[in-house]
């Protein structure tokens, strides 16, 4: 699948662990997650917990809808993110798009404005169950300060 890349977080291999690191157990030593772009390698990054919801939302949405991501301004940090399925025909001209095609789930187009991009270009999709924090999460390497929900930044 030409749309995967592995730009997950680097650990360092079993291979070169001293003994006494070998010996601890696999749970400490945990795989990186995988990171998704999407077709020529663009687009925001999007984890495999993220992009599994994303294509089990977007079945469930029903009929030709694109995910839009963007910024807006507001939230305690001055800027906050916002996502929803819109229908397909409401592409604007200047809008990017990209398409991402999850191994075993159907693919989906993410939609962005131009001026979001500026924001939220580099920017990683990830979600989560966890009780508290649970939901998606976003973590942008443009953003000089978060507030505490995640959901807010400013740059």
């Amino acid at each position: 699948m030409t749309s995967e890349t592995a730009t997950a977080t680097a650990t360092t291999p079993a291979t070169t662990l001293p003994p006494a690191a070998a010996a601890e157990p696999a749970a400490t030593n945990a795989a990186p997650q995988a990171t998704f772009t999407a077709q020529g390698g663009k687009g925001i990054l999007v984890t495999e917990p993220a992009m599994k919801q994303l294509a089990l939302l977007m079945t469930q949405q029903g009929g030709d809808k694109v995910l839009r991501v963007g910024v807006r301004s507001g939230g305690c940090s001055g800027m906050s993110y916002t996502m929803d399925f819109v229908e397909a025909g409401t592409i604007r001209d200047d809008d990017e798009q990209y398409l991402y095609e999850p191994e075993g789930a159907p693919s989906f187009t993410v939609v962005s404005d131009p001026k979001s991009l500026l924001y939220i270009y580099g920017m990683q999709l990830d979600f989560s169950t966890a009780l508290i924090g649970g939901g998606f999460n976003f973590s942008n390497p443009n953003a000089s300060q978060t507030c505490g929900c995640g959901s807010s930044f400013a740059v």
